[in-house]
């Protein structure tokens, strides 16, 4: 059985033994994260460190390719699966070489069925918690979060993510940059993707619009790495207690609910907040097809790191202005889901309700689209 995120969390608590995770984190395929690390791994094995290759995917590219000879490699695991060979990484076989530094490519991968863990950071896991480093890879459109705002921007539904809370457990995150200029530039060489996918990559995924939002997604997500960690250190010194901000998210079962939880998770990212989705049950979602996108919807708070709570009530007004009453919470985020007629008035009314039942609370009306 697969652990949940508190459980892997708490593998990774003050005072336990675990290995340092370290990750190169970049806004686009091609702006060097791979090459990057494995010339920090040669450097510090040429310092003495023992380092091994997990996985590295070098995609065809020369440059990456010509380092791997540089440093030892664990043959990976052939999984037979559909009539076909797949190679995985072997988490079983670093276990047993016991290296002090493991470099894990590319961590948003989803191993093919059959493999010991169904996602890659599982991998990573296994290995900090036997105290092996891990350097890894990944792209900021695989952070679960951001997802819905990557596909309102670029039109692209990525598919394989890691859930935010996974990133609670990186002691480092580097931003590997380049200017959107140069990486296209990378790419018409022919240094990315073979000569005959460069136009077409250059027309969609990687037109200066879409590379430009992309990289203020990726330098916003290393930024707040960066103040998490000197208000801890801050913290550490002053023993300071800070009070926190707590948001709340209203959803339904609507798949648009994605997009507020998304932006609440950002809010609470940029505040070092709680976060909290909360589902008011009016028994109007019985249909198997609502409980689907209901619990699609709590899937993704959950990989988001929020607090999913669900309420009973007859409003949605009343219900979540006394959850806001018993948890203190400071800020709500409701979606702008109805604009004429007689939906928009009993919509208006029941934020008019809610705030005159709630306490002082600044409240965020949003539209439910990609932003």
């Amino acid at each position: 059985m697969s652990k949940t995120p508190e459980q892997w969390l708490e593998e990774a608590a003050p005072g336990k033994k675990a290995g340092v995770f370290k990750l190169f984190l970049g806004y686009a395929p091609g702006v060097g994260k791979t090459f990057s690390m494995l010339s920090e791994a040669i450097r510090r094995h040429s310092r003495g460190e023992d380092i091994v290759i997990g996985v590295i995917e070098t995609h065809g590219r020369k440059g990456t390719a010509d380092l791997l000879a540089n440093l030892e490699t664990v043959p990976r695991k052939q999984i037979e699966y559909k009539g076909a060979l797949f190679e995985e990484m072997d988490v079983d076989a670093i276990l047993a070489r016991k290296p002090k530094v493991a470099l894990v490519d590319e961590l948003a991968h989803t191993n093919v069925e059959g493999s010991k863990n169904r996602k890659r950071y599982e991998d990573v896991f296994e290995l900090l918690d036997a105290d092996i480093d891990v350097v890894s890879t990944m792209n900021i459109q695989h952070l679960e979060s951001v997802t819905p705002t990557v596909q309102g921007v670029t039109g692209i539904q990525v598919r394989e993510t890691v859930p935010d809370w996974v990133l609670q457990r990186v002691n480092e995150v580097v931003m590997t940059d380049l200017t959107p200029e140069a990486l296209q530039n990378r790419m018409r060489r022919g240094d990315v993707y073979p000569q005959e996918r460069v136009g077409r990559a250059l027309d969609n995924f990687f037109k200066e619009t879409n590379l430009i939002a992309l990289r203020e997604l990726a330098l916003r997500q290393v930024a707040h790495a960066v103040d998490r960690s000197l208000e801890y250190h801050r913290e550490k010194q002053s023993r300071a207690v800070a009070i926190r901000e707590r948001i709340a998210v209203c959803i339904s079962s609507n798949p648009a609910a994605q997009y507020l939880i998304a932006r609440g998770a950002r809010m609470a990212q940029a505040m070092d907040g709680e976060l909290f989705v909360v589902y008011t049950d009016m028994g109007q979602d019985t249909s198997a097809a609502h409980q689907k996108t209901l619990n699609a919807n709590f899937k993704f708070a959950e990989n988001v790191g929020a607090a999913i709570v669900k309420v009973p009530g007859k409003s949605v007004a009343e219900a979540v202005a006394q959850f806001v009453n018993e948890k203190h919470v400071t800020q709500v985020v409701f979606g702008r889901s109805a604009t004429r007629g007689w939906k928009r008035y009993f919509y208006l009314t029941a934020i008019h309700q809610f705030l005159r039942d709630a306490p002082a609370v600044d409240v965020h009306i949003v539209t439910q689209e990609p932003n």
